[in-house]
Order: structure tokens, then C-alpha cells, then sequence
């Protein structure tokens, strides 16, 4: 639709077409684009705007994308990283490190179940945040209540 067409290939179970870089490193949805952008609500794929993928294979205006960054980072459909948060994450282990818990929450543990990886696992709570076991992302949610340690109960 804008070119340069020799820049893009067509996948067809997506039914998109996508820049080069793109070739066998996104993620396959079918009909992807036939789908509202999520944020706006308007057809991606008669739009003007420019469309992105992000790494899950959902697509948003390119605007809306933009948009989305300053307030947060995930996907809103499936709320996986829309971007490479490895750095951050490094920064919060730091932070982790740095803050101890109050004595009542110290040894507390919580299910957490990872946005990313889509991994469960038992961690230590921490009010900065819980780090997935799997993928050591800290985009995770509590799929439990708190409780303490078999040891300590």
C-alpha cells in the first residue's frame, strides 16, 4: 500500500504485509489485521496510519503504539512486554536488592503467573515487584493470596 513494494513480503496466514526485517521472526495471528487497533478503535488495515507489530503479533496504529509507550509498556490485549525490557528488569533487581522488606513480609511467598512466558511459579513477595522463575521478566501477576513457608507455618 505505500512502498517500496521490493521493502515487504506477504504473509499469508496474517494477511499483512510486513517489512523484510520482519521475515520469519513475528508471530503469526490469522487475520490479524483485519482486527480494530486496540487502542483507538479503528480498522488497521484501511488506515493511513502506519501499523506495529508488536513482538505478541498484535498490531496497533503505529500513533497509538507511540502512545501507549508513555504510559506503559505491555500489550492491552494480552498484556505481554510490547518492547525488550531486559534493561529495566536488570534496573529492578537492583531496586529489589536495595529495599528489604518489613520484618512481617520478609519470608512471605505468592503464586505469581508471568505475562511474558505465561509461566506460574511460588516467589517472595516483594512490593517492587515479583521476578518470573522462568523468564526473569518482572511483568507478572499474583494468581494467589500471600502466604508464609511451610517451615514457618
Amino acid at each position: 500500500r505505500i512502498g517500496p513494494k521490493e521493502d515487504f513480503f506477504h504473509c499469508s496466514k496474517c494477511n499483512l504485509c510486513l517489512n523484510l526485517s520482519l521475515r520469519g521472526k513475528h508471530k503469526c495471528i490469522e487475520n490479524v489485521s483485519r482486527q480494530d487497533c486496540p487502542i483507538c478503535l479503528e480498522d488497521i488495515h484501511t488506515s493511513r496510519v502506519g501499523a506495529h507489530v508488536l513482538p505478541c503479533g498484535h498490531l496497533l496504529h503505529r500513533t497509538c503504539y507511540e502512545d501507549m509507550l508513555k504510559e506503559g509498556y505491555r500489550c492491552p490485549l494480552c498484556m505481554h512486554s510490547a518492547l525488550d525490557m531486559t534493561r529495566y528488569w536488570r534496573q529492578l533487581d537492583d531496586e529489589v536488592a536495595q529495599t528489604p522488606m518489613p520484618t512481617e513480609y520478609q519470608n512471605m511467598m505468592v503464586e505469581i503467573l508471568c505475562n511474558d512466558c505465561n509461566a506460574r511459579s511460588t516467589v517472595q513477595f516483594h512490593l517492587l515487584g515479583m521476578k518470573c522463575k522462568n523468564c526473569e521478566s518482572y511483568n507478572t501477576a499474583q494468581d494467589g493470596r500471600c502466604r508464609l513457608p511451610l517451615e514457618e507455618q
